[in-house]
């Protein structure tokens, strides 16, 4: 054996067919990958592009150790993981390399179609990513405001109790003293009426949305969505096959008419009444008794998107859809991803109470118990009071920031524009003459680390109204408003 460089080896030895083992000698060198893992690579290598072809016949691994310069188990090692694999087989005259079915020359030149499903096509994918910490991003928390000490307690506190145990797969539902959390929290705050066993721990909203889908539509069925809405709702049901239809939205939220409910009656609805995403409507208590009864006369299921309706400025936070009406065919949805932080991707629902004893076994067998430290932290952190007092803290401050935008954007940002929205949330809209297109302002503002989203994005029916930009101020300091709207009105005016 050497220890380093190239070892001289008899060709002869090894046979015309590996002389690629020669002409490139393993590597020794420190820190790389071990001869063993080499050898193995260069054989599965050889037998895959037809350089050792079958029925090819290999030296002995006493043979081959020695050509090589290596310890004869090296050898006998990769022998070993190649025969498991299928590439070679011992036989009376030594090793030879299996038969393999591989693709032929015209296989290669016509490879598998890059084709995706129906319904992964209609998915369109808008954002950028990687703009939380950018001037403007919307639905983004105050994340340099979240107590992270507190958090860190209630983590310790779990991770010292549970230990281990808590280490392999939990409930699939969620684990029940968060589930018996989020109720009480429901319950206080949003007028809830709900059991425990209606209540479903989610990785984020988004998995929420696609359950929904998974439990109560087909293929092809039919699915309402609010226009302007949220894109994450959009994106479920396309990704459920649904035929989507946009239904518009006024002043007092999602707008339906006789016509829509005879022509094109829905399986689902999805609504943000508490705030709408992106406008801010809040939908009218006549209009949601409406949508409740249409969808029990038309047996259709609605989702209630609680988007952030936590961080109402005026006020108590608005009761929910699903607590006006004993029974109600609603779909809670809501997340902390808002109300904590967007890595904890930690959300809910709450299944309507008609559904719940056909749906849950459904969905323990669709989800699979995880997160079960932080769901218990969590747990601790809203039984602790934490979550509540944490909730004020960002009302107020949301609220200071809310104002202070719409004072800097009367000051500062000198492009016509109708300021919509802000009796709740996390965002503004600020709509936008048609001269100023808002997709390539908000271009030009992400390569100056804004990321202020077009309202057009949010329309599925085009329309030259949809023109304006959603301004996020949860996660930007009151002293990026100013020199960040300065920098869009001179964006808007620099445009091509």
């Amino acid at each position: 054996m050497n220890g380093g460089g190239a070892v001289p080896a008899d060709s002869g030895a090894l046979g015309p067919q590996l002389d690629f083992l020669l002409q490139e000698p393993l590597s020794r060198a420190r820190g790389g990958d071990s001869l063993q893992k080499q050898l193995l690579h260069r054989l599965r290598a050889a037998v895959l592009d037809g350089r050792l072809p079958a029925g090819s016949r290999l030296p002995g691994s006493r043979a081959l150790a020695e050509g090589l310069g290596v310890s004869r188990n090296t050898v006998t090692l990769v022998y070993d993981v190649l025969g498991t694999e299928g590439y070679i087989e011992p036989s009376r005259q030594g090793t030879r390399v299996a038969a393999l079915d591989r693709p032929g020359p015209d296989d290669r030149a016509h490879p598998a179609p890059a084709t995706l499903a129906r319904r992964a096509e209609r998915i369109r994918n808008r954002d950028p990513g990687g703009t939380d910490s950018f001037t403007f991003a919307s639905g983004v928390p105050a994340l340099a405001r979240f107590p992270l000490a507190a958090w860190r307690r209630s983590l310790d506190r779990v991770l010292r109790q549970g230990g281990t145990e808590l280490l392999g797969y939990g409930p699939p539902r969620g684990e029940p003293a968060l589930r018996t959390a989020v109720l009480r929290h429901l319950a206080l705050a949003r007028g809830m009426r709900c059991t425990p066993e209606q209540v479903v721990i989610t990785e984020g909203a988004q998995e929420a949305f696609a359950l929904c889908v998974r439990l109560v539509t087909d293929p092809g069925d039919t699915a309402w969505v609010e226009d302007p809405g949220y894109r994450g709702a959009q994106t479920a049901l396309a990704g459920g096959d649904l035929a989507v239809v946009p239904v518009p939205v006024d002043a007092e939220g999602l707008r339906t008419s006789a016509s829509d409910w005879a022509e094109r009656p829905p399986r689902l609805v999805c609504t943000t009444p508490a705030h709408q995403y992106p406008t801010g409507a809040v939908l009218t208590a006549s209009r949601r008794l409406d949508l409740i009864d249409k969808c029990r006369l038309h047996g259709a299921w609605i989702i209630e998107d609680d988007y952030d309706g936590e961080f109402r400025h005026s006020g108590e936070p608005l009761a929910c859809m699903q607590g006006l009406t004993p029974g109600a065919p609603v779909f809670y949805v809501g997340t902390f991803s808002k109300t904590l932080f967007p890595s904890l991707r930690l959300g809910f629902l709450v299944l309507p109470e008609p559904l719940v004893d056909r749906a849950a076994p459904v969905v323990d067998e669709l989800l699979r118990g995880g997160h079960r430290h932080e769901q218990l932290a969590l747990a601790h952190f809203m039984e602790s009071g934490q979550y509540g007092r944490h909730l004020a803290r960002m009302r107020r401050l949301y609220r200071r920031r809310r104002d202070a935008l719409r004072a800097a954007l009367a000051e500062h940002f000198e492009v016509p524009h109708t300021v919509t929205g802000g009796d709740s949330g996390m965002h503004l809209t600020v709509r936008l003459p048609p001269d100023v297109p808002d997709g390539p302002l908000a271009a030009a503002a992400r390569r100056h680390r804004m990321a202020p989203r077009p309202l057009s994005q949010h329309f599925l029916l085009p329309g030259a109204a949809h023109n304006g930009l959603v301004l996020g101020y949860g996660n930007t300091p009151e002293s990026a408003f100013a020199p960040g709207l300065r920098r869009l009105a001179q964006l808007s005016r620099d445009r091509p």
